[in-house]
């Protein structure tokens, strides 16, 4: 092949790897979207199953269809997270980690989710550098990946996890749109199962693109580790052939900063508490099941439709509000902005913001920032206690 020839091919190479990448941008804004309205409602569904089951007893022939209710909603709630992170969009808790710490960890389960007749291989870099990334990610990388491999041995086969140091050059990366020169922590995957064709390849990072029967996958596996890794600036590629298996290779950027030490993982009932809560929510369904849930552990609630009928209805009462619990965004007004205005009536304002909405949006209203409180929609009961207890006490 003469070398103009290799520059067309090769041209041609980056030009398709670039209509995919505007493409699965374009999908990941879509699903973004989408999945902001369903926090919406979800949460509203979560909200009355927690009341619901407050005020049932035990015994009550409604509570077995409530509890299918709960868990219709919560797998519901799992896809718009994975639509979220495929979207690069979750609100992600960042923390300076040790790859090998965590697939050793995270083996245990993995030896459960791919069962007896498929062999689990891990290979470790012997000293491995560190990433920053949120540790529930790269524990739904593992996962997903481990859970495609094993459906593509039906009959058992290997899994190999591999976890290396590498540094990529210009070199390396002109095959590989997409991904930067520098130091990676490499985690490859493997499997000696059916493999995929060509055509399989250039769509398995889609959302909802699956090869499985109907009802045995919803397509988003792929999706989520895919959105997680370029969230966090990283890469994936895949190689693939029919008959032979399957390796997917994930680029995860070296950090130099210190490791962080994971604090306890907190699960406990939703706590009671006192005081009084002004309700900013311009959304009338969620207005009705927050109002409920704050009620139903304690606290006297005064609801605001809109920031313009906050406003009025602070002045009256500033004095007596020990919180002020707003959506974000809103038509007219942020909730930044209206805590902006309320500080003016009365400083001091403690405010908990909540939001469906996907992080960067989020983040343009200033309400990520290190020290403000933020919840995420949809919340439970025990979510939304908790987190109104630390804004009142400032934690």
């Amino acid at each position: 092949m003469t070398g103009q020839k290799l520059a067309e091919a090769e041209k041609k190479k980056l030009e398709s790897h670039l209509v995919q990448a505007q493409k699965m941008e374009t999908v990941g804004r879509l699903a973004g979207g989408v999945a902001h309205d369903f926090n919406n409602m979800l949460g509203v569904i979560l909200g009355y199953v927690d009341l619901a089951k407050m005020r049932l007893v035990k015994e009550h022939p409604v509570l077995r269809d409530i509890l299918e209710i709960e868990r219709a909603a919560l797998r519901s709630r799992d896809i718009t997270a994975q639509l979220l992170a495929f979207s690069r969009k979750q609100i992600i808790t960042p923390a300076v980690v040790n790859l090998n710490d965590l697939v050793v960890n995270t083996k245990k389960a993995l030896v459960r989710l791919i069962g007896e007749n498929v062999e689990l291989q891990v290979h470790l870099e012997e000293n491995p550098w560190n990433i920053k990334f949120d540790p529930s990610q790269i524990e739904q990388i593992l996962i997903n990946l481990a859970v495609n491999a094993r459906d593509a041995m039906p009959s058992g086969g290997k899994l190999t996890l591999e976890t290396k140091n590498i540094t990529v050059d210009e070199l390396y990366c002109r095959n590989r749109a997409g991904l930067s020169p520098g130091d990676y922590m490499r985690l490859s995957v493997s499997d000696n199962g059916t493999g995929m064709d060509r055509g399989v390849q250039e769509h398995i990072f889609e959302p909802f693109f699956t090869t499985k029967e109907v009802g045995e996958g919803t397509g988003l596996g792929l999706a989520t580790v895919y959105g997680i890794v370029k969230q966090n600036k990283g890469f994936i590629n895949v190689y693939s052939e029919p008959g032979y298996g399957t390796t997917f290779t994930v680029y995860l950027p070296r950090t130099t900063d210190e490791e962080t030490v994971p604090k306890e993982d907190e699960r406990r009932d939703a706590p009671s508490g006192g005081g009084t809560i002004l309700l900013v929510e311009d959304d009338p369904m969620v207005l009705e099941v927050a109002q409920g849930m704050l009620e139903s552990v304690g606290y006297r609630v005064v609801i605001a439709k809109s920031p313009r009928e906050a406003l009025p209805i602070y002045e009256k009462i500033s004095g007596t509000v020990d919180l002020v619990l707003t959506d974000v965004v809103m038509p007219s007004m942020s909730g930044a902005e209206l805590v902006t205005r309320l500080n003016e009536i009365s400083p001091g304002v403690k405010v908990l913001y909540m939001s469906g909405y996907t992080e960067d949006a989020i983040a343009r209203h200033g309400v990520l920032e290190k020290g403000v409180h933020f919840l995420q929609k949809p919340f439970r009961m025990g979510d939304l206690a908790r987190k109104v207890r630390e804004a009142m006490k400032g934690e």
